[in-house]
């Protein structure tokens, strides 16, 4: 009697070792996927004067969404609201971790401490709206970035995180979301697109070299990202096992392919290959795979990647220039883009022989899930960028935008 009652997300911890170990291993190569690993691919892919504005964007994203993850995000994203009807959003009774202790866990992983499982989802939540930052990237203030991450978790992320994964409508209704294609990067990308419609294109866009400042730092942080989404695959198993094992291999494989799709069709269309490029391919390859990791064998992941890396090269050129508008790091290109191919194949090539929940994998269920994703970003990222508008601004002035953002909203260069 005297033992405290548990919530209604969570279950008596009965602790699994090999997973424990395993997750917080994803955790922290996770954590190292925005910093130093978006930070570094989106850093290096801008002109030198913005360098430090940009991967400032990852370090506040990091910083912003733990506080409220900790406050208020968490607990909306994984509590259960109480109201069985009510598959939009979590409840609020997990506040600042209330209830919260070392010997619950989330009824989802009764195997892992719920500690575990909170930072290990937060790791999640931080790189989402840092994904965001690659399309607003060398024109955005940055008061206007850090108010824009905190609505935008609270009003799209946790609301998303909780439909798909936390117990909501779309997860519930079957749609499949391995580790994250709709919740992270589909919701991300969609994201990103509304800000580049809404803020409008960068100065001088079509007219000036803006051409990347630095490739070795894009290449370095391609390669954190691409270790790092071991764990974010693989871990999203919750468990060191056999489907975590495939995971692994099909986060190996997928991106090979994508990097050689989107080689051949940069090869014939601009009649040479970049390192761009194949990193770009690369990282599409990585996106495609993500929401079908575990629910796909390696000849699916491979279909998977051959296909996504070709359609983030239609997403990142052809379409941007046929619609002309200034996606400053393909953040839709490619995690929009890529998010959808791999969401929709997933419906069509995942296998009961990999994992049980493959059995109620459907196509229709995969589309009309990514509509659902796609309105709620949309409509609520405008919001969010309405706020920032009337409150903070969105955009630096045109000087300070030709100085670049390093100085004049940071008071620092790169010399």
């Amino acid at each position: 009697m005297t033992t405290p009652a548990l919530l209604a997300h969570q279950a008596p911890l009965a602790i699994d070792a090999a997973a424990t170990g395993w997750i917080l291993v994803s955790t922290a190569l996770v954590l190292m996927m925005t910093l130093p690993g978006l930070a570094l691919f989106y850093g290096g892919m801008v002109r030198k004067k913005n360098i430090i504005s940009t991967i400032a964007h990852s370090a506040a994203s990091f910083m912003v969404v733990t506080v409220l993850w900790f406050v208020v995000g968490y607990s909306l994203s994984f509590g259960v609201s109480g109201e069985p009807t009510n598959g939009f959003i979590g409840g609020l009774q997990a506040l600042f971790l209330n209830g919260v202790t070392i010997e619950t866990a989330h009824s989802l992983a009764p195997g892992l401490p719920e500690y575990l499982w909170i930072a290990f989802q937060l790791t999640f939540a931080i790189i989402t709206p840092a994904i965001i930052a690659g399309a607003f990237a060398e024109r955005m203030k940055f008061s206007a970035s850090v108010l824009f991450f905190a609505l935008w978790h609270l009003i799209v992320y946790a609301p998303v995180c909780h439909q798909v994964w936390g117990g909501g409508w779309l997860g519930g209704w079957g749609v499949l979301d391995f580790a994250g294609g709709a919740v992270v990067h589909v919701n991300a990308g969609v994201a990103g697109l509304v800000c580049a419609l809404v803020l409008g294109p960068r100065h001088g866009f079509g007219r000036d070299n803006m051409a990347p400042a630095n490739l070795a730092y894009a290449a370095i942080g391609t390669g954190l990202l691409f270790v790092g989404w071991l764990g974010f695959n693989a871990g999203s198993a919750w468990a060191a096992d056999g489907i975590a094992a495939v995971a692994a291999l099909n986060t190996i494989l997928a991106p090979a392919a994508a990097a050689f799709g989107w080689m051949v069709v940069e090869w014939i269309d601009q009649k040479r290959p970049t390192l761009l490029g194949l990193l770009s391919g690369l990282v599409g390859g990585l996106v495609a795979v993500t929401p079908a990791a575990g629910f796909v064998d390696p000849k699916g992941a491979f279909l998977i990647g051959l296909v996504g890396g070709p359609a983030c090269y239609a997403g990142s050129v052809w379409l941007k220039r046929a619609l002309k508008y200034d996606d400053s790091l393909d953040a839709f290109g490619i995690h929009g883009v890529g998010g959808i191919v791999g969401a929709v194949l997933t419906g069509l090539l995942a296998s009961a022989s990999i994992n049980a929940l493959s059995e109620g994998a459907d196509v229709v269920k995969q589309v009309l899930g990514l509509f659902a994703v796609i309105a709620w970003s949309a409509v609520g990222t405008w919001i969010v960028l309405m706020v920032c508008r009337f409150t903070t601004g969105l955009r630096v002035d045109r000087e300070g935008e030709i100085e670049g953002l390093d100085y004049s909203q940071h008071g620092e260069t790169i010399h």
